[in-house]
């Protein structure tokens, strides 16, 4: 496909839910979720990839494609559009799930691992300097039931807790629900206490720890960098360094991917034939991810 002119405008890491990137020309043979011709390359889902997407599109100007990249409903949203058809590629933070293709069967979802993140269990840093640094699984069940009221429960300073979950569908929470529930297993429902609040996107839950003293929230691990106030307790006395989500020896490791509706083709296998080359892969380093190259190193 030969692909001319491009404009793209989006920050990799804005702080509003939902980015647009509007890169303006021709596409010709260009093939929307739902099989119609289109010049607009839909992109939507997990906040955790996003900001990949997001310099992909920007990368790829000159190209004359038109790229749209939302976030809405994080990656269980992303999934549910892509089987709507109101995408055409999917963002997700977690595999597809045998619910996901009992909800729309007609739905070839088909996986393009990009890379590998961690979900951090982040607290402010007031916790870590009282003296706490580790937690296991109980622990970590017992804080997000809302079972633990004061850090100096589980040997941190005496300080009250708040907890901030995600809400169902991200996939940051998945990530933890398994870990603490087992594949099959469901979270108790949430708390009904006024130190318990759903948040949505990484930017979100973030923003949240920032502002509540004695918070903690399990949140993207890179989304750490440059805050200074936030720090990260290890699981079974293991952080998410780049070594130990690379083996999966950090319990909380997970893989990135864009979805598509069968195997990319046309605008789509554009943008992640992009994506998957080496330039492509030199922008999740940027955004604290793992490339492909250095999971199979």
């Amino acid at each position: 496909m030969l692909l001319t002119g491009i404009r793209a405008v989006c920050p990799p890491r804005a702080l509003l839910p939902c980015l647009a990137l509007l890169l303006t020309t021709a596409c010709a043979g260009g093939t929307g979720a739902a099989g119609a011709s289109s010049t607009t390359l839909r992109i939507s889902g997990s906040t955790t990839v996003n900001p990949v997407a997001a310099d992909a599109a920007e990368a790829l100007r000159g190209d004359g494609l038109t790229i749209t990249v939302d976030t809405q409903g994080g990656s269980g949203g992303g999934i549910t559009q892509l089987g709507a058809g109101q995408i055409d590629v999917a963002m997700s933070s977690k595999p597809i799930g045998d619910k996901d293709r009992a909800a729309a069967p007609d739905v070839d979802y088909t996986e393009t691992l990009i890379g590998q993140d961690a979900v951090g269990v982040v607290v402010r840093k007031e916790v870590i300097d009282g003296g706490l640094t580790s937690v296991d699984k109980s622990q970590l069940q017992a804080l997000f039931e809302g079972r633990v009221a004061n850090w100096s429960e589980l040997g941190g300073p005496d300080l009250e807790v708040f907890v901030y979950d995600k809400e169902p569908g991200r996939g940051t929470r998945e990530v933890l629900d398994t870990y603490l529930y087992g594949k099959d297993g469901k979270a108790p429902a949430p708390p009904d206490s006024p130190r318990f609040a759903i948040v949505g996107g990484n930017e979100e839950t973030r923003t949240k720890l920032l502002s509540t003293p004695g918070s903690v929230a399990p949140l993207s691990s890179a989304f750490l960098d440059g805050q200074p106030q936030l720090g990260l307790l290890a699981v079974e006395g293991v952080l998410p360094t780049p070594a130990a989500i690379a083996d999966k020896s950090y319990a909380l490791s997970r893989p990135l991917f864009f979805l598509t509706d069968g195997p990319p083709s046309g605008a789509a296998k554009t943008f992640l034939d992009y994506v998957l080359s080496e330039k492509g892969q030199q922008l999740l380093p940027k955004h604290g991810y793992l490339t492909l190259a250095q999971l199979s190193s």
